[in-house]
């Protein structure tokens, strides 16, 4: 059983026991967001870093700032 620390640039996302390590470039989902598995690193006895790059989130809901001027009152 290994300590796993997922880890998106020195934050730690998830820290989960596992007994399986990840593998690079597998793809995964980490509360709701997509990612991929960018480096592994063993720290300890049994501790494992991973290095994770999460998809950039597109917020579809935006409004322009032209929009809210043709609103009718």
């Amino acid at each position: 059983m290994f300590a796993v620390h997922f880890m998106e640039k020195n934050i730690i996302v998830l820290t989960q026991v596992l007994r399986v390590i990840p593998a690079v470039d597998e793809e995964l989902k980490i509360k709701g967001r997509k990612g991929k598995i960018i480096s592994v690193q063993e720290t300890e006895e049994n501790g494992i870093r991973v290095q994770v790059e999460f998809e950039k989130v597109v917020d579809k809901n935006k409004t322009s700032i032209k929009d809210l001027g043709k609103k009718k009152r």
